[in-house]
């Protein structure tokens, strides 16, 4: 490696699949490992890799060095400043366009630590026990698939697929191969949605009627801006990152990061709508919705994004219950105010708030009587403080956890591949202009049928599905 790397060259990078020694005190027989499918002791540490080593890859990243039993082997990226762990290699101006979505990296990682640009090397590092994988949304089903053909245990970001089929075949491989997998749904972790889960389903609001959630944040009038075509920076390996995506020029709003408003790579209902879909979905105790309907606004940001800034979504239940979401991103304003998520029942609404800095709580209102009724009495009115943080630390937990016992985690894939179905969903419904009627059972749209061909799509070569 060049002894400056901000010097590094796009020859030297893209040529260079391991950048440190990676044989160099590595002693992968010295204790019992999750790829032997043998139970680990609690103080026997945990080799990881990280794929992904960007905004949020980083941000997972330090949640699992943080704990004592953690030891990181390897890393791959195909940007060489994150790959490097060198800011200065960020262009000013990326920088300053996207503010702390840049991780401030220069951890130090000794040269024990691997570096690949090309994640499948990763993979094949026999020592590592498990994997983060913490790419853009596009290639979570083909590095999860290829690592639990490696027999690596997961961690995998949110949202977890890019399509339906993906999903399914994502949590039929891991369940063929024994992998342990957690879903980087971290509500499942939370104080404030654990003790919420048992209370709503039996029954402390009542009958749920209408559960809603939003994603709200204004973004007028710029959004991720305007750019044109251009060649790619050198230390981007620009074809790697489209990976099973069309071939395309490169746009520097599209990475780093604001990939997520390009439908292509990402959405934002599923960006920040799974959250919401598998919280709720977790406390009523529902599997999936059986019809989805979909309307966008104008388009009132003027940016190059491919999705919405206005889109509404109502899922509706087998149980009658119904999901609304809103995703506005050309408004302020609080939709539940003081909340996150809103759950209406016959007895009374249960308003949580989830905050990060000590301020977390979940609250319940007792319903005034209706037209026509008399006042009962059916809920008193409570608010429950909760002392929380981030919640992605409990999850990260509860995977190392799990790596180690061989329990199955707390948003295992079967799960997250459910929550991420309904964004999925939404989108076709989206992109149909149509109600679509859904079978949960077999995994296809009954009505209109020829919203089934959106279930999947074409990869590019070489890359497959499994």
């Amino acid at each position: 490696m060049p002894q400056k790397q901000n010097q590094l060259t796009r020859r030297s990078f893209l040529g260079q699949s391991v950048a440190t020694g990676v044989a160099a005190g590595l002693g992968a027989s010295a204790i019992a490992t999750s790829r032997t499918g043998q139970i680990l002791g609690a103080n026997d540490r945990i080799r990881i890799g990280c794929i992904g080593v960007g905004n949020r890859g980083t941000q997972v990243l330090d949640v699992f060095r943080s704990f004592d039993d953690v030891e990181v082997a390897a890393l791959s990226d195909i940007y060489a400043p994150y790959l490097y762990r060198d800011a200065s290699m960020v262009d000013l101006h990326l920088q300053a366009a996207l503010g702390g979505r840049i991780p401030k990296m220069g951890e130090g990682f000794g040269k024990s630590v691997a570096r690949y640009k090309d994640f499948r090397r990763l993979l094949e590092q026999k020592d590592i026990d498990a994997v983060i994988i913490a790419t853009p949304d596009h290639w979570h089903a083909i590095q999860t698939i290829m690592a639990c053909q490696a027999e690596k245990d997961i961690y995998v970001e949110k949202p977890l697929s890019m399509t339906i089929v993906e999903g399914r075949k994502m949590t039929e491989t891991a369940k063929e191969y024994k992998r342990i997998v957690q879903v980087g749904l971290q509500r499942r972790s939370s104080p404030v949605y654990l003790p919420l889960a048992p209370l709503i389903q039996n029954g402390k609001i009542g009958k749920v009627s209408v559960a809603r959630a939003y994603r709200i944040s204004n973004m007028y009038p710029d959004g991720i801006g305007k750019a044109k075509p251009t060649t790619p920076p050198s230390e981007l390996d620009w074809d790697m990152w489209l990976g099973p995506r069309a071939s395309r020029p490169y746009q520097e709003n599209i990475h780093p990061y604001r990939f997520r408003w390009w439908g292509d790579y990402s959405s934002q209902v599923g960006n920040w709508g799974v959250h919401y879909f598998d919280a709720i979905r977790w406390l009523l105790g529902e599997k999936a919705p059986v019809s989805v309907s979909a309307h966008e606004g104008g388009h009132f940001v003027d940016d190059d994004r491919t999705i919405p800034d206005t889109m509404e979504v109502t899922f509706e239940f087998a149980s009658g219950t119904l999901l609304v979401f809103g995703q506005y991103e050309a408004s302020s304003g609080f939709a539940i105010p003081n909340g996150e998520i809103e759950l209406q029942g016959t007895l009374g609404t249960m308003i949580s708030n989830p905050s990060y800095t000590n301020a977390a709580y979940y609250k319940f209102v007792p319903s005034p009587a209706g037209q026509f009724q008399e006042q009962q009495k059916n809920l008193d009115a409570e608010t429950v403080k909760v002392e929380t943080n981030d919640p992605t630390e409990a999850h990260v937990r509860n995977f190392l956890d799990c790596v180690k016992s061989r329990n199955e985690c707390r948003c295992p894939l079967e799960e997250g591949h459910r929550s991420t179905t309904f964004a999925h969903l939404a989108n076709i419904a989206l992109a149909t202009r149509s109600r679509v009627e859904w079978d949960p059972e077999k995994e296809i749209v009954t009505s209109p049928s020829s919203a089934n061909k959106l279930l999947h799509y074409d990869y590019r070569k070489p890359w497959k599905l499994g």
